[in-house]
């Protein structure tokens, strides 16, 4: 018979193995160090096998007292197998035990902290891939197989990607599960190997720090509208996300008069849920200025539209499309070559590479929310510090483009000398 102390000291070996307790009771002890309580019983003349959980959660005690149970289930002619579905079944009507049952009531615990666009991602895609193949199973029955099949399924139309990160919310609505006993453990753990590999990461697209003259020149020769163009240059000095540009409102700005002006980002508004601080330098508060100068709808007292900075009257979301700064970027030829999201990377690699702010302040200011004891996120974090570090990337910017223009007016000069030199030359060799 077992005894605590020797069901402690149990050590996992090359292969599963199994130490008896007697009665058709036993612990398995696995290769990865788990030990689980199993049955092995008879009846109308079959082997059967239940499993009883693990240990330390399930005790010796309680296993032996399980045991004594499906002696007198089988004393009764019924089937201990057969009783146990019958009160999962029970049990799952009145808490609710299936698949899509707890997968809901994660979603419900889990939305507090996502924006709602990423919110409804992952309901469609649990809608549409999951719940149709298991969503009405119990949560403890369904097997890594039923699991795996259905993320091979997505990965045959050519969602690679898509298939890791649905495995990866399948796995947090079981692990959700496993605290109050709805399921023993998370058949979705050791899937990824079987799984055909994920591309590698690319990150977005981004203009060269060196080419950034040479991308103000041809910024200042597009003829798209005045305030498309603002839209772009707020977002690349601010070093926002398009979203926080596109929707930003003129009651989020405060101390604009000041020495200290600042964009207040509600947690709403923001990827992480959390509040975010925005230095503005001088040169912001110029584009604001002339971003209220343009806003035709707040002059003329319609604060529907003129609440906006960049206000479309013909949008259903009343603001400028997503893709109005990016077909700047395509005119200007960078079509595949940068993205408008690029620049936050500029602007990390700009800074990081200086070596005049710490990584801390720059990840703050890009709104990276830090992990761990860390991610208890304050807005304010580093504030003092991130408005000069604004300021030398709104300088860095201006110098860029000074830099660029007069380049550019240099060459329109000597061009022409040139080509009547040459026209010259030509001539003279024709005579």
């Amino acid at each position: 018979m077992l005894t605590n102390v020797a069901l402690k000291a149990l050590k996992p070996a090359a292969k599963p193995y199994k130490k008896a307790d007697g009665g058709g009771l036993f612990i398995l002890v696995e290769t990865n160090g788990s030990k689980l309580w199993r049955l092995a019983y008879r009846y109308q003349g079959k082997q059967r096998l239940l499993s009883g959980g693990r240990f330390p959660q399930v005790s010796l005690v309680a296993a032996r007292a399980w045991r004594e149970t499906t002696k007198h289930q089988l004393a009764l002619g019924l089937d201990p197998a057969r009783e146990r579905q019958m009160e999962a079944a029970t049990a799952s009507a009145e808490i609710g035990n299936s698949f899509e049952e707890v997968a809901r009531e994660w979603l419900a615990a889990r939305m507090l902290s996502w924006v709602p666009k990423y919110a409804s991602h992952i309901v469609r895609r649990l809608e549409g891939d999951v719940f149709p193949a298991v969503g009405h199973l119990d949560i403890g029955e369904i097997t890594p197989r039923e699991m795996l099949d259905i993320f091979r399924t997505i990965q045959a139309r050519g969602s690679l990607e898509m298939a890791h990160r649905i495995k990866n919310y399948c796995s947090e609505v079981f692990r959700y599960a496993i605290p109050d006993g709805r399921c023993d453990s998370d058949p979705c753990r050791d899937l990824s190997p079987a799984m055909a590999k994920k591309k590698p990461v690319r990150h977005r697209s981004k203009i060269a720090a060196k080419d950034l003259p040479d991308f103000y020149v041809k910024f200042n020769a597009d003829t798209g509208e005045r305030l498309s163009h603002l839209a772009l240059r707020w977002t690349m000095m601010t070093m926002v996300r398009t979203s926080e540009t596109r929707f930003a409102e003129f009651d989020e700005f405060e101390g604009l008069d000041g020495d200290d002006p600042l964009w207040r980002l509600s947690p709403e508004r923001m990827k992480v849920r959390s509040e975010h601080l925005v230095p503005l330098p001088r040169q912001a508060v110029s584009l604001f200025h002339e971003i209220r100068e343009l806003n035709v709808y707040r002059a003329a007292g319609n604060m529907r539209l003129g609440r906006y900075l960049f206000p479309v009257p013909i949008a259903k979301t009343l603001v400028i499309s997503e893709n109005r700064m990016l077909d700047i970027m395509y005119r200007m030829g960078f079509r595949g070559k940068a993205t408008v999201h690029g620049f936050r990377s500029l602007a990390s690699t700009v800074l990081n590479e200086s070596g005049l702010f710490e990584p801390d302040w720059i990840e703050m200011q890009l709104a990276h929310q830090p992990q761990g004891v860390r991610g208890v996120y304050n807005s304010a974090r580093y504030l003092a510090h991130r408005r000069p570090m604004m300021r030398w990337w709104a300088d860095y910017l201006e110098s860029a483009e000074a830099k660029g223009m007069a380049e550019h007016e240099s060459s329109c000069q000597i061009r022409p000398e040139s080509a009547s030199t040459r026209f010259a030359t030509g001539s003279h060799m024709r005579l």
